[in-house]
């Protein structure tokens, strides 16, 4: 053999590995260092950003109640999730679901008064309005100075025809925050459902007047216009607040309603605004 040759099959010998030897695996790496193509971790979900849930709140409900039971979800001690995610399933009808969304706020912080009243509101809307009572007389001494739990006890009372006592707490409610329209309005429709309809109308018109005055609070007093026989300014208010096929709707009720003067609102009455609609969740 020529030197040549022999010293090329000398130089592949030393490249290739020894025969009946498998070549050695890639060395791992040093203790301490993650692999180069190890999996990364999953990243934890994170909660909204404060302004994210701004936004939150002016979604439908369908789309509110997605988003706060997502928070609730991640962080399951978060009150405020909790609350928010109660509200929007009561907005969706959804009550029994509501009471356990505020429920598991009140297991963890059972002093909560937003969640207090937010479980009050459901049983309230669900028509169930003697289970709301205790919840609220809690969140009336957490809050001894907040006219809202006062409020909505006196809807509550209400529902179970203590009237004497709705009205008492309402005149309370007033002395914390004098001329509040939805105490007023609360007053004036439990007064019209119990056949007073004359007496309610000053109180309405008295809500209607203040700054705060709500669309609903304009609606009650055009009911109980209607429900007096005065369909001239009752058509005024809802010429003004509502679509001309609401506004129709509603004048076709006060129409065949005021052929029966002083005949109080029911809960099989058909307007927009009646006082069952504000006994079933109102505040």
């Amino acid at each position: 053999m020529s030197r040549a040759l022999l010293a090329a099959v000398a130089a592949g010998a030393l490249l290739a590995p020894a025969a009946g030897r498998a070549a050695a695996p890639p060395s791992a790496p040093p203790i301490g260092k993650a692999s180069p193509v190890a999996a990364a971790a999953p990243t934890p979900p994170r909660k909204a950003s404060p302004e994210e849930r701004a936004a939150a709140d002016r979604l439908d409900p369908l789309a509110r109640a997605a988003f706060w039971g997502r928070e609730a979800d991640i962080d399951p001690t978060d009150a405020v999730a909790g609350v928010h995610l109660a509200t929007a399933l009561r907005a969706l009808g959804q009550y029994d679901a509501a009471i356990q969304a505020s429920g598991r706020v009140l297991v963890l912080a059972p002093r909560d008064t937003d969640a207090l009243m937010e479980t009050a509101r459901a049983y309230i809307a669900k028509g169930d309005g003697f289970y709301a009572i205790d919840p609220l007389q809690q969140a009336q001494a957490q809050a001894p100075r907040d006219w809202r739990p006062l409020s909505l006890l006196g809807i509550a009372y209400a529902q179970v025809k203590r009237d004497a006592d709705a009205q008492a707490v309402w005149r309370q409610a007033l002395a914390l925050s004098p001329d509040n329209p939805s105490v007023l309005s609360n007053m004036a429709m439990e007064m019209a459902a119990t056949g007073d309809v004359a007496g309610a109308e000053p109180l309405l018109r008295r809500a209607a007047a203040q700054p705060g005055a709500s669309l609903t609070v304009r609606q009650d007093l055009s009911l109980v216009l209607g429900l007096e026989g005065k369909l001239g300014e009752a058509e005024e208010i809802l010429r003004r607040d509502l679509p001309p096929a609401e506004a129709d709707a509603d004048l076709a009720y006060l129409q065949a309603a005021s052929s029966g003067r002083g005949a109080a609102p029911t809960a099989d009455a058909t307007p927009t605004r009646t006082w069952a609609s504000v006994k079933n969740g109102g505040s």
